[in-house]
């Protein structure tokens, strides 16, 4: 029988009204679903409900919440020392040594590997050594993207509602179009057609907006706060030589895309990219605050000893969870079970956006799909009321899902890359009966 929880329980009705005394308003919100305790991909709350979760987190647990490897290492090293600022130790050399390690054949560029706290840090960092080292400082990103919430990572983003009312932006910041086939703004027929035009606006970008002066442009390889907005094959290669041609440096934002989320270890993978420099987050560390800048020696080496540093970054602690969340990656078939349930799982979506006409548009790639809700499919118009409604239902059967998207509209599959086919069947299935009694 299909579960209905009312939400929220009554404990974490408590913890509802301690959040809203002592939180402010201004923080991120989702379903009334108080986490107690997370397992693989179940999540049980407060009051004793148990869940299927589809955000695994917001993108971090990508091996599966509490996996009891990565559990033991982070108590040990606990147990150890936590935070020796600027002091080497064995967990942080070991970590740097494993992601340069773990960089793919055609990104072996990537030698050298800066650990940091957040995503903000690492791409940050991206963006003020791209200047120091081309002794310009014009950056291109693109409509829809996110690169974190401090202010020159905010500076960049392609969403009003990342930047909004917070006053002048950083110097030199320059938005082009990203093919968002969807809703392209050129009105192409193809998703080909969407990228080239995307592509031609960066000369006319270069042409009568750009003072000549390109530091770097920034991408993620999918948009992950735009709706996970994913671009025709060859458009990321494409971009990274254009850039290299204005003689400016690629910067692949893979925060949110890395570690397995699209059924390869690194997006950069699905197009052969080399990018001057990576940023990895989010599932990193499988929870744990930990970001870290993938880029040449040479470019690091423009800085001066101590010029840049994190106060967290590299703490043992954050080291050893990345390393143990690299082990499993080596001792499980995570990125197998990626695709095989993430295609499954998009297979049976695509079945409903044909049966539900609120259903406009669905995008995947490997445990990453985007439902895009729209009050009817001819007109294409967002219903944001809607997604939220959908949101709300879905939690009370038991899955957890939160929305996104340029107009909020956008429900985001990300679960656990360990979720399994039955939790895979029983989660769609509850998004039909939502979309049913809808």
């Amino acid at each position: 029988m299909p579960k209905n929880y009312d939400l929220p329980g009554p404990k974490s009705q408590d913890i509802l009204d301690l959040q809203d005394q002592y939180e402010p308003s201004c923080r991120a919100r989702a379903a009334p679903v108080v986490w107690a305790e997370a397992h693989g991909a179940t999540i049980t709350d407060i009051d004793g409900n148990e869940y299927i979760d589809w955000t695994s987190g917001v993108l971090c647990a990508n091996i599966g919440h509490s996996h009891p490897h990565w559990v033991k290492a982070v108590q040990e090293q606990v147990a150890k020392v936590t935070m020796p600022y600027a002091y080497p130790t064995e967990p942080r050399a070991t970590c740097a040594r494993r992601l340069v390690e773990a960089m793919p054949d055609h990104a072996k560029n990537l030698d050298t590997c800066f650990l940091l706290s957040t995503g903000s840090e690492a791409t940050e960092a991206a963006m003020r050594i791209a200047k120091r080292v081309t002794g310009r400082h014009e950056v291109i990103s693109f409509w829809g993207s996110f690169h974190g919430r401090t202010w020159g990572a905010m500076s960049m983003a392609g969403i009003r509602s990342t930047k909004n009312n917070w006053g002048p932006l950083m110097p030199g910041t320059i938005y082009a179009p990203y093919p968002y086939f969807y809703r392209c703004p050129f009105g192409s027929r193809t998703e080909q057609e969407c990228a080239d035009k995307c592509l031609e606006w960066l000369d006319h970008k270069m042409r009568y907006e750009s003072i000549g002066d390109l530091a770097a442009v920034i991408t993620e390889p999918y948009q992950g706060g735009a709706g996970f907005i994913i671009p025709p094959e060859g458009f990321l290669k494409r971009l990274q030589d254009w850039t290299h041609e204005q003689g400016a440096l690629f910067i692949d934002d893979e925060i949110q895309s890395s570690f397995g989320r699209t059924g390869k270890m690194w997006y950069m993978e699905h197009d052969k990219l080399s990018p001057d420099f990576c940023c990895i987050g989010k599932g990193i560390a499988n929870g744990i605050p930990t970001a870290a800048l993938m880029g040449n020696h040479e470019l690091f080496d423009a800085l001066n000893p101590g010029e840049m540093s994190s106060t967290t970054g590299a703490n043992p602690v954050s080291a050893a969870a990345a390393n143990a969340v690299l082990d499993v990656f080596e001792s499980e078939n995570l990125l197998q079970n990626c695709n095989e349930v993430g295609g499954f799982m998009a297979d049976e979506i695509m079945k409903l956006r044909n049966k539900y006409e609120v259903l406009g548009d669905v995008r995947h790639k490997g445990l990453v799909i985007g439902l895009e809700f729209v009050k009817s499919k001819a007109t294409k118009e967002p219903a944001p009321d809607l997604t939220t409604e959908i949101t709300m239902r879905m939690a009370s059967k038991g899955v957890t899902c939160g929305k996104v998207g340029i107009f909020g509209n956008v429900i985001r599959v990300a679960p656990p890359l360990c979720i399994t086919r039955e939790q895979a069947e029983k989660s769609i299935k509850c998004l039909d009966e939502v979309l049913g009694e809808i």
